[in-house]
């Protein structure tokens, strides 16, 4: 079974993280792709990095249009819209779009950090670990 959109086109999601040298940085990353591919296995799905992690953009744009994927949506793993959100990756889904013609339809999402599930997410781990692990601070 595929995954396909109102069009019935087979949809594939592109991770794309940052990347970092040290190779323990993509862990939750791959992690994440993991979860998703679980809970998901007819949707097409891989992890890019921006720089010094490989695959890049668009070496995994690539395997999803390879493995039929006409609708791709590119979900940016950055907790927050920073320059490179805004300035460097609308570009390069641009050139994705220019590279693979119209037969293939490209969707980048806003940054995963700004979720309200993500932000809660975020907050509900602080407060589990300020409930459980944190000494109490008594006023001076």
């Amino acid at each position: 079974m595929n995954t396909t959109n109102p069009m019935n086109e087979k949809t594939g999601l592109l991770l794309f993280a940052h990347g970092a040298r040290d190779p323990a940085w993509a862990r939750p990353f791959e992690a994440v792709l993991a979860q998703i591919a679980s809970q998901r296995p007819e949707l097409v799905v891989r992890l890019a990095f921006l720089e010094f992690m490989s695959p890049g953009l668009e070496e995994a744009a690539r395997e999803l249009v390879s493995s039929g994927c006409r609708r791709i949506d590119v979900m940016p793993l950055f907790l927050g819209a920073s320059g490179h959100v805004r300035r460097d990756v609308p570009p390069l889904v641009e050139a994705l779009r220019q590279q693979h013609g119209p037969a293939v339809r490209w969707q980048l999402h806003t940054a995963i950090g700004e979720h309200p599930a993500v932000i809660e997410a975020m907050a509900g781990a602080t407060l589990d670990w300020l409930n459980t692990a944190a000494p109490t601070v008594k006023p001076s």
